[in-house]
């Protein structure tokens, strides 16, 4: 009796130790997985507030929360069983998805470029302007989780690529651990920056000076901080998508444009002392022209080739001589 109880302990024992080998496993994954996707992760921090402003306060976080809860039904729901499925049947197409998913996140970013200078569409905003505030708060809510799949499709895509060679059940579950960290962390970190301007108000009307001015500091940060966040976000999608593309050029052995990158980013890196950072800031750079010129073409593609063709069709004849 006593014997089979040591070994049943030491059964026990043994399973503990498979599973804490697995949670490192898992822990090492997700953490070799996650630190590659950092360039999404500041995309998507970037890009997310902008579609919760424009609303009263106590619509904010509501909004927040459902753009998140969106978030977590792309990575867990869809996102997830698809790479996994990926990984089992079909991992030559990894680096094609990630190159159309990167390729569309260069045409946001220069889509958005070319309306910051001008070319906007007011038509868009005509029909918000129609919406009653429900449907408005519906609209922006959907849109933010369309941009969060292709964003969290990167994220999972460039996270699959890292542990691909580890067993399926280690994937799933690396996958799983990045995908509700990064949500997490994007979403809260997105949620105090909407209510920034709330908070600053809120100390601004305190009795201590030093909590007024501190109060006041946040409110005059708010509009800069916003711009800026907007600016970071498009240049990571240029960075990010370009980056990808770089990449999946030179996993298909089309290394003219890579080279030129990797070139650029060498020459940046001769830099004394702090050679590191103007290497990875060179191919940062490389990679955002890149990423502009590819979205480029695809914004004249999907935008002014049909308004150009339209225009011509509807050009009126030339009167008959006759």
């Amino acid at each position: 009796m006593a014997s089979g109880l040591a070994a049943l302990l030491d059964d026990i024992a043994g399973i503990a130790k498979i599973a804490a080998a697995s949670i490192d496993d898992v822990g090492m994954a997700a953490g070799k997985a996650g630190s590659k996707a950092v360039g999404v992760v500041v995309d998507d921090t970037a890009v997310t507030p902008g579609y919760a402003m424009g609303f009263t306060p106590d619509r904010e976080l509501p909004i927040i929360w459902k753009i998140a809860r969106g978030s977590f039904r792309n990575k867990l729901l869809f996102l997830l069983p698809g790479a996994i499925a990926l990984s089992a049947f079909a991992p030559w197409a990894v680096t094609p998805l990630l190159m159309t998913g990167g390729a569309y996140l260069c045409f946001e970013a220069t889509e958005k470029i070319i309306e910051a200078l001008g070319q906007h569409d007011e038509h868009e905003d005509l029909e918000e302007l129609a919406l009653s505030s429900a449907d408005l708060e519906a609209a922006k809510v959907a849109g933010a989780v369309r941009t969060d799949f292709i964003l969290s499709a990167e994220i999972m895509a460039i996270a699959l690529a890292d542990v691909s060679d580890q067993p399926l059940a280690i994937q799933a579950a690396a996958l799983a651990v990045v995908g509700v960290l990064i949500t997490v962390a994007v979403y809260g970190v997105v949620g105090l920056i909407v209510k920034m301007d709330d908070i600053g108000l809120h100390l601004a009307r305190q009795g201590q000076p030093l909590l007024r001015r501190l109060g006041r500091m946040l409110l005059h940060a708010m509009p800069p901080l916003l711009r800026g966040l907007t600016i970071v976000g498009t240049a990571a999608m240029l960075w990010v998508g370009g980056g990808i593309l770089v990449h999946g050029l030179e996993h298909f052995h089309l290394d003219a444009v890579p080279s030129l990158v990797e070139g650029f980013s060498h020459w940046a890196g001769r830099v004394p002392v702090v050679g590191a950072v103007t290497e990875w800031l060179g191919f940062a750079v490389g990679s955002a022209v890149v990423g502009f010129l590819i979205g480029g073409v695809i914004v004249a593609v999907v935008h002014f080739l049909p308004r150009r063709g339209k225009k011509d069709h509807a050009a009126p004849q030339p009167p008959d001589a006759t």
